[in-house]
């Protein structure tokens, strides 16, 4: 992956460090993505869109959300973060009158750094990746809904008319109504996928990991539009990543990304839902890496991960 120095940057302090901030629309609207710091914590959400309303409700629930966790972050500093979701999700669904099943929803990814450890929750797909001053990955993901609709006969169809260059066309809109159908009929239950919309009981749900802070050089948090450049398109890993934010900054990688969609108009080199989506990418620096470099050897998760 190539990038080039931004010439931009939002940045924001988080217990000490510089965070670096790198946000892009996706294609033909607003971004629904979000960023959120506190003074020892970063907030990640991705605003879920829907296919057929041009309006972004996704983004005014992602902004609502996230001022309620940063608020909570912020007077409830020793609260699991599990429950501090749980609470956010209640407190925006009884300010707003959001009913279950009918409200905007989005992903929510929570890092905090309290004394000396490093703590993150995880719901929906945007991923916190922790790197070790070793090199070693620890990624903390929430891949419940892809596991549920990869297995779709859908997924595999608009993949198949994408591979033979059918592009994004009607039956590619109408199999993601269908696709998302069938999300509704699995959300927020026990054998579906959780998310945060309006049922407070989600938030518990969360993926968790910890990690000594010692232990760590950088932590990187993205939406699931920086996340398919590495685990999709093999654009890079995600040490490539982390040390292109390094060294670029994460405004750089999320273009470079944007650029290698744009040379695949049609979904045709990588079959995905649109051509390009909003991208979120949060680069947190604990500390420099021990050694010259970070090594390319890593193990595809790790840390005191539970679900």
């Amino acid at each position: 992956m190539q990038t080039e120095p931004a010439s931009t940057a939002r940045t924001a302090m988080v217990s000490g460090s510089t965070v670096r901030i790198g946000e892009l629309a996706g294609h033909g609207r607003p971004s629904e993505d979000r960023v959120f710091t506190t003074t020892d914590a970063l907030i990640v959400l991705d605003g879920v869109s829907t296919v057929t309303d041009d309006r972004p409700r996704g983004a005014w629930y992602a902004d609502t959300l996230g001022t309620a966790i940063a608020e909570l972050l912020t007077r409830e500093a020793d609260t699991d973060l599990r429950q501090i979701l749980a609470s956010a999700i209640r407190v925006v669904a009884d300010a707003h009158g959001l009913v279950a099943g009918s409200s905007p929803a989005s992903t929510a990814a929570v890092v905090r750094r309290r004394a000396d450890q490093i703590e993150a929750a995880v719901l929906g797909d945007s991923p916190v990746v922790a790197i070790g001053r070793d090199g070693t990955v620890h990624a903390v993901r929430d891949d419940r809904l892809a596991r549920l609709v990869d297995a779709r006969p859908e997924a595999r169809e608009y993949r198949d008319l994408q591979s033979a260059g059918h592009g994004f066309g009607d039956r590619h809109r109408l199999i993601l109504q269908e696709l998302r159908d069938f999300q509704g009929g699995v959300v927020n239950r026990q054998d579906g996928y959780w998310i945060a919309e309006a049922v407070p009981e989600a938030g518990l749900h969360a993926v968790t990991a910890s990690w000594p802070a010692d232990d760590l050089a950088e932590v990187v948090v993205a939406t699931d539009g920086i996340t398919a450049g590495v685990e999709e398109y093999g654009l890079c890993s995600w040490q490539e990543l982390a040390r292109a934010c390094r060294q670029d900054g994460p405004q750089a990688v999320a273009d470079a990304i944007a650029r290698a969609e744009h040379e695949d108009p049609t979904g045709q080199l990588w079959p995905r839902y649109k051509v390009s989506d909003d991208k979120a990418l949060v680069f947190w620096p604990l500390r420099e890496p021990a050694g010259p470099g970070l090594t390319e050897t890593a193990a595809s998760s790790g840390g005191e991960a539970d679900r």
